[in-house]
């Protein structure tokens, strides 16, 4: 399939971080359309463009827009950059090689929400792309394309910046809130949503970096364009973070509706040392991992559904055949256990439990019991924890145990020779 390139058409253009880069190949001229653009058009066209978040929910952007609390102002914009997801490192990309196209999908996107302020929480560990960002904002302040009356719009348009402290959490939207007011980072009940009530109470649109850096496209080269991209349902591109055992792991923009096996095998160069696929998280660390029988699925929204996993966050973690998947999957229950916020018990007490019992499985103390009691465990979790995560630590754990039982039975059986002698 012919490249199609968005996000990362110039990413790799020396100095494209610097503003003078940047407006050489057409920087900030999307601010220029805005003049002819009443505000609720930009959302119609981001309605139309089919544009769906890029942070893991996929939810539609425009209509994430014009859910916003009708004549409540303020209004905040925040931008989600907590990237950490393991196996994901695409917004990172974005920040560190071409910074003015976030602040220009912004400026976008608070020009159509009648926003005055925005913020963009990074990750704890991404001082780096802070730093670039910093100098990045000082220079859109001095030419004017934030502040007062930007471009003549009698449009004020300010970001703010902060740096988290490294908690997975706060990376749900409603914890990234409290981290932001000051307050420990946990999740918020749900509703009101935020597009009602989020921060300092007020109507407030979040999205993650990839989505509002695709806005400046959208308003420049028409909805339709964009739309003509990808599947009928899944319309674009995606920025897939392609880790584990592949040639050339690296970020790769693909046409949504891609075959996995192409991202796999063309883009990343295929398996390393020549060894076989084993199995594949299409999506990051939170979906459930597929074997290589279903490698063909189409890389989209809906395929990925149908498949038993999710698109995510764009994290294609692989496998090759010489992986114990109950040992790749002790290591996702580790992080899990120890992100989460405590808040629920079930994630709380789960993420505990379901750790434990792989670690004496895969440690050769385990028995057929365990393996069921970790199914168990994973039911129990599943849709009754306060927020996703606790959803997120079961989807590795219970898709390896469906998939890849030969691999648990290995391990029980060593365990049973082991007992016997």
């Amino acid at each position: 399939m012919e490249p199609i390139k968005i996000l990362t058409k110039d990413i790799d253009v020396e100095g494209m971080h610097t503003l003078e880069v940047y407006e050489k190949h057409g920087g900030y001229q999307s601010l220029k359309k805005l003049k002819d653009k009443k505000p609720e058009e930009i959302i119609e066209m981001v309605k139309a463009s089919g544009l769906r978040g890029r942070g893991g929910a996929g939810f539609p952007a425009g209509l994430k827009w014009s859910f916003l609390a009708k004549d409540v102002f303020p209004r905040y914009l925040c931008c989600n950059a907590d990237e950490s997801e393991p196996g994901t490192c695409k917004d990172r990309l974005l920040l560190e090689k071409n910074p003015h196209l976030l602040i220009e999908g912004m400026i976008g996107c608070a020009y159509a929400c009648l926003i005055g302020t925005g913020y963009i929480y990074y990750r704890g560990e991404f001082q780096h792309a802070s730093d670039l960002m910093d100098r990045a904002l000082k220079e859109a302040y001095d030419k004017g394309y934030l502040g007062k009356n930007i471009m003549g719009l009698d449009f004020d348009f300010d970001i703010h910046t902060h740096l988290g402290a490294g908690a997975y959490i706060c990376g749900e939207e409603s914890a990234l809130l409290n981290s932001l007011e000051g307050r420990r980072g946990e999740p918020r009940l749900k509703p009101p949503f935020p597009a009602v009530e989020g921060l300092y109470s007020k109507p407030t649109v979040i999205n993650n970096v990839e989505t509002l850096c695709v806005v400046p496209y959208i308003i420049n080269e028409g909805p339709e364009k964009y739309a003509a991209i990808g599947t009928e349902k899944s319309k674009g591109t995606k920025l897939i973070s392609v880790s584990g055992h592949v040639k050339k792991p690296g970020n790769y923009e693909v046409p949504l509706g891609t075959p996995t096996r192409e991202i796999i095998y063309d883009y990343a160069g295929g398996i390393r040392n020549d060894n076989k696929l084993k199995a594949f998280i299409p999506g990051g660390s939170s979906v459930p991992m597929l074997p290589a029988e279903l490698v063909d699925t189409p890389y989209d929204y809906e395929a990925l559904a149908a498949a038993g996993s999710m698109l995510g966050s764009g994290a294609l973690i692989v496998m090759d055949d010489t992986v114990n998947v109950v040992e790749a999957t002790l290591r996702l229950a580790s992080f899990y256990k120890h992100e989460s916020c405590g808040k629920c018990t079930p994630c709380r007490e789960g993420t505990r439990w379901m750790w434990q019992l792989l670690k004496g499985i895969h440690e050769g103390e385990g028995a057929n019991e365990q393996v069921e009691k970790l199914v168990d465990i994973c039911d129990n979790i599943s849709f009754k924890s306060f927020c996703p995560l606790g959803d997120a630590a079961v989807g590795p754990v219970a898709s390896s145990i469906k998939y890849f039982r030969s691999d648990y039975d290995l391990l029980l059986k060593t365990s049973s020779a082991s007992g016997a002698a």
